[in-house]
């Protein structure tokens, strides 16, 4: 069965497994004093700043953590959209593990504005409210979408001048990275970006991340003068360090490249991660590029659609504009196609029909009872063989 339910999904890149198993020779020292932890340090200065601090960690949400109590206070909040990975789908561990309150803020399209840190920046000083500390951006977005360096350094400099530090979930960072056609750097350290969780293994990684501290600020209430300090207390707190870093540094180096080597390039001459990103981000382009050939897509006006959902995708641009008139086809795509990740509604029951074909995951209801949004989402392994026979299997299916 194909899968187009999530990049998590796709197997271990080969550049990466052949990492580990060199890191594999003999015996290292634990805890990250060993050797390929010390060249991942060498190339993160290489690739996002010379001030730049990488430490590897287990997973996303063990990074997202880490990376929030490093920037707030324990009486702090966290300023996040409102379909934000650390607000819905982490199951509270920002809050649970690292005692922070999320304050969500509506969403156009996955994406927030400065009028996120606005609408909460009135709290600070209110002792009968959790005080917003850090803002959390996530690129890409749980919806697919890119902000724009221009963007990230408005809302940066807005979060900075309200005292709040900048996180950012990157764990499709590459994803964002080759879309916009820059480096790491551009969209994190250059922006204004403090603290940054690195993703690995959407990007053919086999497991672990990465919290970067990309500045030496310290934290809303100044209780820390340096974001770095505190990182390596709270990874062993949190169970976050592995006693074998070797091996989840190499996979990291694997992606970044080895020092020395070029942080950007073209095809065979781009560091892994690159590579990688540009190949998944181009299926979900085809993807896209193939339901609306095959005439499945219409321009739409929904009239049951919810008023506040209506008004997100019309001013995103999103609608499907492929047909003539009004009249909706029997997909519509719901959200930009700016990364690896296509969204789109369709009936119910084509819908089932199509999993017989394809692993997908439902994202939300659709317009009307019998309709569902759902994600198809592409990764490095995906091949063009696989996005045109899924088409064709949609084309059944509807």
């Amino acid at each position: 069965m194909q899968q187009f339910a999530s990049d998590n999904y796709a197997p271990v890149h080969p550049e990466v497994m052949a990492a580990i198993v060199a890191a594999n020779a003999g015996p290292a020292v634990s805890y990250g004093d060993d050797p390929v932890s010390a060249r991942l340090q060498d190339r993160a200065a290489e690739v996002f700043g010379d001030r730049a601090r990488i430490f590897p960690v287990l997973n996303g949400t063990g990074a997202n953590v880490i990376s929030l109590m490093a920037a707030a206070p324990r009486w702090g909040a966290v300023i996040a959209s409102d379909v934000a990975h650390v607000h819905t789908d982490e199951n509270g561990a920002p809050e649970r593990v690292g005692g922070l309150k999320i304050l969500s803020a509506p969403s156009v399209a996955g994406r927030i504005g400065p009028d996120a840190v606005d609408r909460f920046a009135g709290d600070l000083g209110n002792v009968h409210r959790a005080q917003p500390a850090v803002l959390s951006l996530t690129q890409v977005t749980e919806l697919g979408t890119v902000y724009s360096p221009p963007d990230l350094k408005l809302l940066a400099d807005t979060a900075h001048a309200a005292g709040l530090r900048v996180h950012v979930d990157g764990s499709r960072l590459a994803n964002a990275a080759a879309t916009l056609g820059v480096g790491l750097r551009e969209i994190t350290t250059d922006v204004g970006v403090d603290v940054l969780s690195f993703g690995a293994a959407k990007n053919g990684g086999m497991l672990g991340e990465a919290v970067v501290v990309l500045s030496d600020g310290g934290d809303a209430a100044g209780a820390r003068t340096d974001l770095g300090e505190a990182v390596p207390y709270l990874r062993k707190a949190t169970m976050q360090l592995a006693s074998k870093t070797r091996y989840v540094s190499a996979q990291l180096l694997a992606l970044l490249g080895e020092p020395g080597t070029p942080t950007s390039g073209t095809g065979e001459d781009a560091p892994l991660w690159l590579r990688n990103a540009a190949h998944s981000n181009g299926m979900a382009t085809r993807l896209r590029a193939g339901i609306e050939a095959a005439g499945l897509t219409g321009r739409h006006r929904d009239d049951h659609a919810p008023a506040a959902r209506e008004q997100q995708i019309l001013a995103a641009g999103a609608w499907s504009s492929g047909g003539t008139g009004d009249r909706p086809g029997p997909v519509r795509i719901t959200c930009p196609t700016e990364a690896n990740v296509v969204f789109a509604t369709l009936p119910r029951a084509a819908a089932d029909r199509l999993r017989a074909y394809a692993r997908f995951y439902d994202w939300a209801p659709g317009e009307t009872a019998d309709r569902v949004e759902v994600r198809w989402m592409c990764a490095w392994d995906t091949t063009a063989a696989d996005v045109d026979g899924f088409v064709r299997a949609l084309v059944a299916a509807v």
